[in-house]
């Protein structure tokens, strides 16, 4: 454990971090599931709409450096091709 008191808050400061990070990408592989989901349902409106929402997720946690940009591009990609792919 740190003895500085500088060091004590950059560990409480990363503790919080961790914590927000974590629920982040949780909610972040829920939306991405629920597309899945409407996508092997067959269901094009609901996969529409939820990749409306996880891509809306996905480029904020890639602001935010929760997730790499391009990873999270990458993967907002691939959904708009599952999606188009489905509705095809």
């Amino acid at each position: 454990m740190a003895n500085h008191k500088s060091a004590l808050k950059r560990h409480r400061q990363s503790l919080k971090r961790n914590l927000r990070n974590r629920i982040a990408k949780t909610r972040i592989k829920n939306t991405v599931k629920a597309v899945r989901q409407a996508i092997e349902a067959g269901d094009t409106a609901q996969a529409q709409e939820a990749l409306k929402t996880a891509s809306s997720m996905l480029d904020k946690a890639g602001r935010k450096n929760i997730v790499h940009s391009r990873n999270a591009a990458r993967r907002i990609a691939r959904l708009q091709v599952a999606v188009n792919k489905m509705s095809a």
